[in-house]
């Protein structure tokens, strides 16, 4: 069974080979043109087929909206009733049909004639009345299907996908799509939330944080770290301001026990919080891409960091909030690991 499936792969994958050859390339080019000229006009491509390749053209205009370009599934049959409504003039129309004889799709061509609404064939005979109603027609033909008895689409759907994946890709290629274009489009996937969170999305605001005083005792300190200096709870750290409400320092749980460690318990309720505290604390800006501050934690050439300090992009004293590591697991950009402040 494993041979008979391994054959079947091989045979798919030569008849896209084969249909690669095939393509000509003036007719590649016109395509490619017109869905240049449709992202140009702001207007979309409208991808219609019936059955398998109804299907097919499903997944092509998903692909197509994911990288950039508007496009959408027009059912051939519920556009004789009303959905032609969404085909404006500037539209491009991508039509799929194996046969190229589809009577649904042969009812609509005149519509989309009469609208000026360029149209592009993917087919599988190029001497078929579809691809004579279209601009641009583009040889999907394959010499048998897979199926054992060359009936059910198989190896012509493997082409007509392999097709629109493939002028997706140079489309891509030639409009000069960026990772942050295509991130725009993907914000739940992990290349979406590196590219578009910021700080600003994922910190804990500096209206939530109680703040402490530089002459705060180390009740006040041990208070606020353990109970919390945030309607979120504890955040790991505090910071600290001056009389003028700007920033002076930071004190995590480590500088806690680092002051403890340094002094003896006999003078412990004489230690202020500027005496504990991290008085030039890393820092990090609002607009700081989160996948840039979790670089920052992981690659300085401090202590293990676990909380930045958050700053004003014009005044590097101005507290906007704390960032913690725990907020960058949860958001997916960090592997789990342990968030012990």
């Amino acid at each position: 069974m494993t041979t008979a499936l391994s054959r079947c792969l091989q045979e798919e994958a030569a008849a896209i080979d084969a249909a690669a050859l095939r393509l000509n390339p003036q007719q590649v080019e016109a395509a490619l043109i017109l869905l240049d000229a449709c992202r140009n006009r702001r207007a979309k491509l409208v991808i219609t087929g019936v059955g398998k390749s109804g299907i097919v053209a499903r997944k092509i205009a998903a692909t197509f909206s994911s990288v950039g370009l508007t496009a959408v599934f027009l059912n051939p049959v519920d556009a004789l009733h009303g959905d032609l409504g969404i085909v404006n003039s500037d539209d491009v129309a991508l039509l799929l049909s194996n046969s190229g004889e589809t009577d649904e799709l042969l009812a609509i061509l005149p519509h989309l004639k009469r609208r000026g609404t360029a149209r592009i064939a993917i087919v599988g005979r190029v001497s078929s009345s579809i691809a004579a109603g279209c601009d641009v027609v583009i040889d999907g033909s394959v010499d048998r299907e897979v199926c054992p008895l060359n009936l059910a689409p198989t190896a012509s759907t493997a082409v007509a996908m392999a097709i629109g994946d493939a002028l997706a890709a140079v489309w891509m290629e030639r409009s000069g799509i960026s990772p942050e274009q295509f991130a725009i489009n993907h914000p739940a996937g992990a290349l979406g939330r590196q590219l578009t969170l910021t700080v600003a999305d994922l910190m804990v605001p500096a209206i939530d944080l109680r703040p402490l005083d530089q002459e705060s005792s180390l009740m006040d300190v041990i208070e606020i770290l353990t109970n919390g200096s945030s309607t979120r709870g504890a955040v790991g750290a505090a910071w600290v301001r001056k009389r003028n409400g700007e920033l002076f320092g930071l004190i995590t749980d480590g500088d806690l026990r680092r002051t403890l460690k340094r002094v003896k318990p006999t003078h412990w309720p004489s230690v202020t919080a500027a005496a504990m505290a991290t008085v030039d604390p890393i820092a990090v800006t609002l607009n700081t891409p989160a996948i840039k501050a979790l670089e920052v934690m992981e690659h300085n050439n401090r202590k293990a960091v676990t909380v930045l300090l958050v700053t004003s992009q014009h005044n590097e004293r101005n507290v906007e909030g704390l960032l913690r590591l725990h907020d960058l697991v949860s958001a997916g950009l960090a592997p789990q690991a342990s968030t012990q402040y």
